[in-house]
């Protein structure tokens, strides 16, 4: 990614290399959360960090949207509740030697579909027989 004139990243989408556009979260939404960039072509978008125009990862289409939205359901229930409560940075660690990633690309909203696929599987072996499954809430 490179800085425009203007500030703002040169954002391109990886399934069709157009470049994207900044645009507020409502067109996606309903209701703003913020600033994404979003390839009209694809529907794939991304947030990005507030405050920035960082993006939070890579854009997702529907498909990979979907496999995020599972990976984080195995995984955020490891930091939150599970064997790194309360340790994110911990977990995304221990998942990063298990995937054989450095650390600072191990994030679920840089992965692909491929990825997403490998950290379900990797978390879901590992964590087999843990109080904490793959839905459940804080028991508080």
């Amino acid at each position: 990614m490179k800085r425009r004139t203007n500030s703002l990243r040169k954002v391109y989408c990886d399934y069709c290399g157009r470049e994207t556009e900044y645009v507020d979260s409502k067109v996606i939404y309903g209701k703003s959360y913020g600033k994404i960039y979003l390839c009209r072509n694809c529907m794939a978008y991304v947030g990005v960090h507030k405050g920035t125009d960082k993006p939070l990862g890579r854009l997702a289409n529907a498909e990979l949207r979907n496999w995020k939205k599972a990976a984080h359901a195995v995984f955020d229930p490891l930091w939150k509740y599970g064997r790194f409560r309360g340790h994110r940075n911990a977990a995304y660690a221990w998942l990063a030697q298990k995937m054989g990633l450095p650390v600072e690309k191990t994030h679920i909203g840089m992965f692909d579909v491929g990825q997403c696929r490998k950290a379900i599987e990797i978390i879901e072996k590992e964590t087999k027989g843990d109080r904490y499954g793959r839905y459940q809430k804080d028991p508080r």
